[in-house]
């Protein structure tokens, strides 16, 4: 039995016997118990349950491309590319990338676990297998890269109408990348550009969506985070209807952006902006400014009110100033 069986026989949350997981795998006992220890030290957390065998603290649902498939509107369908769901990759964008001009627009790769998901600036994404969402969308461009000024930005409006779509409420967007909810980081974004500067150019956009946290994966991440578990009381969408919701608003926002650019999304960015009016730290390969939070100006640069003026900031990292 592989790990991704063991963990879909376990998906229902349901207590099951190794005796009897074993005799359904036609292995050992011994086997099945190091099949657990692998998903455990993937991040699942499977509990013992004393002579009465092996659980999850919680259902999960698999990822499963048909009834992914199945959510999606017809216009949606027309418009997308590949649509892959793998049990194990180094990272979905990293997939994407490699595929260069061989991948079709509206690309979409995911997988139920990552051994190298990447953050901003180099940092790792954790990703265990069956808890959240680790997905990647290519989108071919005829213009160039100045034109995807904001891109980022305004994949956070995207997320934003998808968690909206999926009932959930509460959600601020926190530039340049990032997704915030109950004071934690909720998804991070994370896009990469290839092609031609005057174009055509593509941009693989990364997105980590948190479903369901573990106390092993908060105390991991080093910083405050959030799930939509957290959001929903303890019932968060299945991973598949979440993940219907992503492609569905990348596809319609992401050609809303190629029509009208960043300009059709700075109002609904500033509405949920959550370093207005903040005390901020900018921290960048010149040093670190600190100032007042100011909003976003129309090419997505963060505005930062500072005692010498106002000061626009293109690429750095933010932290909320303390005072």
């Amino acid at each position: 039995m592989q790990p991704q069986q063991l963990l879909a026989t376990l998906a229902s949350g349901e207590t099951l016997s190794g005796s009897r997981l074993a005799a359904e795998a036609g292995i050992t006992r011994a086997a099945i118990w190091k099949q657990i220890e692998a998903l455990r030290q993937r991040g699942v957390p499977v509990e013992s349950a004393g002579a009465a065998g092996y659980r999850l603290p919680w259902p999960i649902q698999m990822l499963d491309r048909e009834a992914i498939r199945a959510e999606l509107p017809a216009a949606v369908m027309r418009r997308l590319g590949a649509l892959e769901v793998h049990w194990e990759i180094d990272s979905t964008s990293s997939e994407l990338l490699r595929r260069g001009g061989d991948a079709a627009d509206f690309s979409v790769v995911m997988a139920e676990t990552q051994t190298a998901g990447r953050g901003r600036r180099g940092r790792s994404w954790l990703s265990p297998p069956g808890l959240n969402i680790y997905l990647s969308c290519l989108k071919r461009f005829e213009a160039g890269f100045a034109a995807l000024s904001g891109l980022s930005l305004a994949t956070g409006v995207i997320v934003l109408r998808a968690l909206h779509a999926l009932g959930m409420d509460g959600v601020l967007l926190k530039w340049p990348n990032d997704v915030l909810a109950d004071g934690g980081k909720l998804a991070g974004i994370l896009v990469e550009l290839s092609g031609e500067y005057q174009g055509p150019c593509a941009a693989v956009i990364g997105i980590g969506l948190n479903l369901r946290l573990t106390d092993d994966l908060r105390e991991q991440a080093g910083q405050p985070i959030c799930d939509l578990a957290t959001l929903a009381q303890g019932r968060p969408p299945g991973r598949n209807q979440a993940v219907a919701a992503l492609i569905s608003s990348l596809v319609e926002g992401l050609q809303q952006f190629e029509r009208e650019g960043f300009r059709a999304f700075v109002d609904e960015y500033a509405e949920h902006d959550a370093l207005r009016g903040v005390p901020l730290r900018v921290s960048s390969a010149t040093g670190e400014l600190d100032g007042i939070g100011a909003g976003i100006d129309a090419r997505g640069s963060l505005q930062l009110q500072t005692a010498t003026g106002l000061h626009g900031i293109d690429s750095a990292d933010v932290t909320v100033r303390r005072v």
